[in-house]
């Protein structure tokens, strides 16, 4: 650019009037977000494809749903509940220091061995006096690491420091007779390696004292062997802490409790079991009732998630993954562990905001992170535009709850997370794919069944208040989803934000028009009803003082959110909204623009499966059906359409387009052998229709035989 051209951009800025240049860039914007507008029936499957399960009641007709309630419920939780995570309470195992004998012996009376742990001891035993073991957080390994110098006699036991570095170990090394090195960190620049052991060896071997070093999965390993810490099954755990108090007798009775079938099919941690295996001793002793059983087995999700957001030695990392995992839930891995990275750098920004964020390039792996989560991976089938992709790798945590609990817990007792969290889905919420803008709905949605009026002010009504449609959309979708989580006054929000005149933030009404007609297979009639009062309002804009482009503009988006609304609905909920629209089309002059054009929106939709148009089909199962209603409105809908001198050549380039289908589809050619005579009743319609099959093309081809024997039929009345 020259220096005048640049000076005349900048003189147009001044002047407050962008140049031609700027101009023609704010038309491209406007022409790209325009053609960006997603279907409605489009969105509505993409909704249903990646959200939650919750969601598929959308999926449901109205009178499938009938009167089934929708939502998510937590467990409630009576009387005083009291985890024990292994350790005595109070106590740490980072703490360096002589362990209490009397502690060790407790954890021996509950302790359950496994082939991991002989396969430590049997090392120890041969005469190696230093073994590592690798396992996950939380899955026992420091209890297994005491227990394996119990089994050896190695007291006194003593916790030695994490040191700065690995050289200065021996040193800590002080004439007992067992050591502990608990949750040593090492990295890829400062791994582990084996002549670290040698002078921790030979000071061992001198004062015949072992070592045990626990480590992360991932940590850096070289030339060192260990043993891969598996702990015990649930069961064999949750019996070792029971039997000791009840006796093996009572175990039989015990087990077969639903609250603990329900409790061991979770995937559950040692400090989970014990902290449960003291409730079912009191059920043995009749000192609770199985009801409370069963709540702490809920509790104790909960407790779970309260750890990992407080634990101060689990890095800031892992919890933005946990936060992530929680919002992609049943989603690939490879997106929620990517976003994770996202979310950890605005938390780092909150945290310090000195410090950039260091994101790990290649951190902890997949199944260390799955492992902390409580999650498990399996390979599924992503839905995409695209079409499905098989094989790819997804996550989701054992316990159905985690996810809710978690972003309830970030939401409501970790506030000081809140900024970073409002920016990340706000980020996840621009993000250009269909899960992920989904699922940025459905996390607000969750948090607003935590807090509804923070989640209005700093998520739903931003989007709403914005001039974007893709901001709205999400706003509807997360409004639709909190109603389906059955959080209270969303109907109210909508009926208040549909009807009422916001000024300059008709972007709420827009939202609310959305969700009723998202929200019509389990609230058709209400959806209906608000809609249709939407519609006979004044317009904000019909004041004769009011700005004529302003106006314009406003009737357009005005009539595609009404059509998108009443197209969900038609589709949806099929035969009533059809009977309550075909009663007032007639007469009903406000509503009849906007009813037609949904209809006609209706009919370009096909069916994912079959590729055939959904209103056809639909139509051919009403012809066949004893009470002829349904396919009388459907005729009523399309005789409206032809005859409308707006929407005649849309209609019939719809007509077309089902000739054209079917050609290769008996079904839909059998479809059409009765609605196009039933069309064609009218002269008007009936010339219509008739120079339509003579002229139909599919490109340079001559006319389809499927043409000419639908024009036969329609000559032959």
């Amino acid at each position: 650019m020259s220096q005048d051209e640049a000076s005349a951009g900048g003189a147009a800025a001044a002047d407050g009037k962008p140049s031609d240049g700027d101009q023609k860039k704010q038309d491209d914007t406007a022409e790209a977000q325009e053609q960006q507008r997603q279907e409605a029936w489009a969105a509505r499957r993409a909704l249903i494809a990646h959200g939650p399960e919750f969601v598929t009641a959308l999926a449901r007709t109205a009178t499938d749903v009938g009167r089934d309630q929708y939502g998510l419920s937590g467990g409630v939780v009576h009387r005083d509940v009291n985890f024990n995570i292994g350790l005595p309470p109070g106590r740490s195992e980072h703490l360096s220091g002589e362990v209490p004998p009397d502690d060790v012996e407790e954890l021996a009376q509950v302790f359950h061995g496994c082939p991991s742990f002989d396969e430590a001891l049997a090392r120890l035993k041969r005469g190696d006096r230093i073994v590592v073991l690798s396992g996950g957080r939380d899955t026992g390994r420091g209890t297994a690491a005491r227990m394996l110098l119990r089994s050896l006699d190695a007291m006194p036991m003593r916790i030695l420091d994490p040191p700065g570095s690995l050289s200065a170990l021996p040193e800590q090394l002080n004439g007992a007779a067992g050591y502990l090195l608990l949750n040593l960190t090492t990295s890829r620049s400062h791994p582990l390696r084996e002549p670290h052991l040698l002078g921790l060896r030979e000071r061992l071997e001198r004062a015949q004292g072992h070592l045990v070093i626990t480590v992360e999965p991932s940590a850096a390993l070289e030339d060192v062997p260990y043993v891969r810490w598996e702990p015990p099954t649930a069961e064999d755990m949750l019996r070792s802490h029971v039997t000791p108090h009840t006796g093996e007798d009572a175990w039989a009775g015990l087990c077969g409790l639903t609250p603990v079938k329900e409790f061991l099919a979770r995937h559950q941690q040692p400090g989970g079991i014990a902290g449960f295996a003291e409730r079912l001793v009191a059920f043995q002793r009749e000192e609770t009732d199985e009801e409370s059983l069963a709540a702490y087995g809920k509790a104790a999700v909960a407790a779970q998630v309260s750890g990992w957001l407080t634990d101060a030695e689990l890095p800031l990392h892992e919890k933005a993954f946990l936060i992530s995992l929680a919002v992609f839930d049943k989603a690939p891995y490879a997106i929620a562990a990517e976003c994770a990275d996202t979310l950890y750098t605005e938390l780092q920004r909150t945290a310090n905001p000195r410090e950039p964020a260091v994101i790990p390039v290649f951190g902890s792996s997949r199944e260390e992170r799955l492992g902390l989560a409580q999650a498990r991976g399996y390979v599924d089938t992503e839905v995409t535009e695209w079409g499905p992709l098989v094989g790819r790798y997804f996550a989701a945590f054992r316990e159905e709850d985690t996810a809710r609990i978690l972003l309830e817990q970030v939401w409501n007792l970790h506030p000081s997370a809140r900024p970073a969290l409002v920016e990340w889905i706000q980020d996840l919420a621009d993000d250009g794919r269909p899960l992920v803008w989904t699922r940025a709905a459905s996390a607000t949605a969750l948090l607003a069944q935590a807090d509804l009026s923070s989640a209005m002010a700093l998520l739903i009504e931003p989007w709403a208040d914005d001039d974007h449609f893709g901001s709205w959309l999400t706003a509807a979708n997360a409004l639709t989803m909190a109603q389906l989580l059955s959080v209270p006054t969303v109907l109210r929000i909508l009926h208040d934000w549909c009807t009422e005149d916001y000024g300059d933030l008709e972007g709420r009404r827009w939202t609310a028009i959305r969700a009723y007609g998202l929200l019509g297979p389990v609230h058709y009639e209400r959806a209906l009803e608000a809609l249709l009062d939407a519609i006979h309002r004044p317009r904000p804009h019909d004041d004769p003082e009011a700005d004529e482009e302003e106006a314009a503009e406003y009737a357009k988006e005005e009539a595609y959110q009404f059509a998108d609304a009443l197209e969900l609905l038609l589709l949806a909920v099929r035969n009533p909204v059809l009977s309550a629209l075909a009663e007032r089309l007639p007469k009903d002059r406000t509503l009849r623009p906007h009813a037609l054009l949904a209809f006609l929106q209706s009919c370009k939709q096909s069916d994912e499966r079959t590729g055939r148009p959904i209103v056809l089909d639909w139509y051919a199962e009403a012809a066949a059906a004893v009470d002829d209603t349904t396919a009388r409105h459907l005729v009523a809908f399309w005789e409206a359409a032809l005859t409308d001198r707006a929407r005649t050549s849309e209609a019939l380039r719809i007509l077309r387009g089902w000739i054209l289908t079917a050609a290769g589809d008996p079904t839909s050619e059998a479809a059409l052998t009765s609605l196009l005579p039933a069309l064609a009743a009218q002269p008007t319609n009936h010339r219509r229709v008739s120079h339509l099959l003579r002229t139909v093309r599919d490109g340079t081809k001559p006319a389809a035989p499927v043409a000419e024997r639908l024009l036969a039929r329609i000559t032959a009345r």
